[in-house]
């Protein structure tokens, strides 16, 4: 994977989704739990940038590792083939490991998360 740094505002995103990794107690309650670790940010002509937290491989416990290494490759083939339908579905997420935290049309809005795509990197 081709890792740069990640500021979102190099591109001006139109759109983006923050997802969280939930540790193994996926409960309701476990919200409190939950680490932004994925930014996704979709620019004015459709295309998807991937930026991951830098200790993901940290935050994310050892079951989860292997799928979440999987998933990343799907996201990133599957954002060629149809970007639209992919930002739609990770805008949803509600079960698993990853969940949408947070997903808008302007960045600037949530000063936390525009400042976590700063310390991102790129994938």
């Amino acid at each position: 994977m081709k890792k740069t740094s990640g500021s979102a505002e190099e591109s001006h995103p139109s759109q983006f989704c923050a997802l969280a990794y939930r540790a193994e107690d996926r409960s309701i309650d476990s919200s409190r739990n939950t680490v932004i670790v994925l930014l996704v940010l979709r620019n004015e002509l459709g295309s998807l940038r991937f930026l991951i937290h830098p200790e993901l491989r940290t935050i994310v416990q050892g079951e989860d590792l292997t799928y979440t290494e999987a998933l990343l490759q799907d996201f990133l083939r599957r954002a060629k083939q149809d970007p639209a339908a992919l930002f739609k579905q990770i805008s949803s997420l509600g079960v698993g490991p990853f969940v949408t935290q947070e997903a808008g049309s302007s960045l600037s809005e949530y000063p936390f998360i525009q400042e976590l795509s700063t310390q991102f990197i790129q994938i």
